[in-house]
């Protein structure tokens, strides 16, 4: 039996003993809910001019369980985006499973995570130790855009997070410091009914070959730093034909709640090199969030490189596996958006109806040698969006997607957050 034999039978023995123990427990449920209705205009698009569609996005059903006085956890997220975006949400300079100007939908299971919390009990003091194991986030980069307070994704959601995969992850947690390392499969999805490939179809191994580290430091109330590294196997063929991504991030995040509104705010940078470090993607993003009474601002801006490829008919997609040279080149997207909002209902409730308006101006560019040229693909270097909809919620606000364990409720809930 190969370690990563052992590593599968623990990983998914622990989730499954978890929710088995947790239901012969006293066991509680939180429900959770999310849509929103959104009306996206996008100048230009790829081939030029502009458009406009209609579209629910972020439809997803959640509930996290805990039980033996948060001794077991349990987080499971059903993700409808590939019934209502099934050819993706306009996006400028959205890439990523296939998609490219618009943001792709993810996995109808999008979480599915047991966790054994304080495993050692009094053994280890202060600490911690956490065994976590399904389907979900890998313990790398900032908080999945549907947990802040915008609407449209930003360009560098494939450099800053990873997910949607079988992962199985140990956490310590003392003090203010919380360490995680992972093992879990390289292999991105390309269809929303899609799972993670745990071994391809000659029998070799998926699940494990890839890994991640993260630690995170709280120094004082309502501040996290965080740094991560992660060695991503082929993420763009399934059967692990493909280069492999090296990929580092860091981050600081202020949250406070006073008596005039909240504050929130993120600064991270991360870069992801592949080919031996022939191809290399940099992003710098800075966003905050105040509110005031039941109004909500926000306003972010990042610079982010990303691959260009070869595109097919329809110029919104690419060839997954991607072919030898398909790299036209690398371009850059400098971007500023801004997001208001109001809360109709107040935020102390758990029902959230919200509508919203959000604009983005920017440019692309070119980067280094390659042929890509956006004026020959969009008509211009320009950039325009604008989103106007309305966000339904129950039970949402406050939570972090992807984080468990300790980290699960190691922030203060934040009122305004969406998700």
């Amino acid at each position: 039996m190969t370690h990563r034999s052992v590593v599968v039978a623990v990983a998914f023995g622990s989730m499954f003993c978890a929710i088995g123990a947790a239901a012969q427990s006293s066991f509680g449920i939180a429900p959770m809910a999310q849509g929103i209705f959104v009306v996206d205009h996008s100048d230009p698009v790829p081939g030029g001019g502009s458009l406009t569609e209609a579209r629910l996005v972020q439809p997803v059903l959640m509930a996290t369980g805990h039980g033996f006085g948060d001794k077991i956890g349990f987080t499971a997220t059903l993700d409808l985006e590939g019934a209502t975006i099934k050819g993706g949400e306009l996006t400028p300079g959205a890439w990523g499973e296939g998609f490219v100007d618009r943001r792709h939908p993810h996995t109808y299971v999008h979480e599915l995570i047991a966790s054994v919390n304080d495993v050692l009990g009094s053994l280890d003091g202060r600490g911690k130790l956490s065994v976590i194991a399904g389907k979900g986030f890998v313990p790398f980069g900032s908080d999945d855009p549907m947990s802040r307070p915008f609407e449209r994704y930003p360009v560098n959601h494939h450099l800053s997070q990873i997910l949607e995969r079988a992962v199985a992850i140990a956490q310590y947690d003392i003090g203010p410091v919380t360490l995680e390392g992972a093992l879990f499969d390289g292999d991105e999805p390309t269809s929303p009914s899609d799972w993670p490939v745990i071994r391809t179809a000659d029998h070799a191994w998926r699940f494990g070959d890839s890994w991640s580290g993260r630690a995170t430091l709280r120094p004082v109330a309502g501040l996290e730093l965080q740094g991560s590294f992660a060695h991503v196997h082929s993420p763009e063929s399934r059967p692990g034909a493909g280069p492999d991504a090296e990929k580092m991030s860091v981050s600081a995040r202020w949250n406070d709640v006073s008596v005039s509104g909240e504050r929130y705010a993120l600064v991270e940078y991360a870069r992801t090199s592949e080919l031996d470090a022939v191809l290399i993607y940099h992003t710098a993003l800075a966003e905050g969030m105040l509110t005031r009474r039941r109004w909500l601002v926000s306003y972010r801006f990042e610079r982010t490189e990303r691959p260009e490829e070869v595109r097919l008919v329809d110029l919104f997609r690419t060839q997954r596996p991607s072919p030898d040279n398909s790299i036209l080149g690398i371009s850059r997207w400098s971007l500023h958006t801004v997001h208001l909002g109001y809360d109709i209902i107040p935020r102390r409730q758990k029902v959230e109806l919200q509508p919203f308006v959000e604009g983005t101006l920017g440019h692309v560019s070119s980067v280094g040698t390659g042929i890509f040229d956006p004026v020959t693909l969009y008509g211009t270097d320009q950039v325009r969006a604008l989103s106007v909809g309305v966000l339904i919620g129950w039970g949402m606000r406050g939570h972090r997607m992807g984080r468990y364990g300790a980290l699960a409720g190691a922030m203060p809930a934040m009122a305004g957050m969406r998700m």
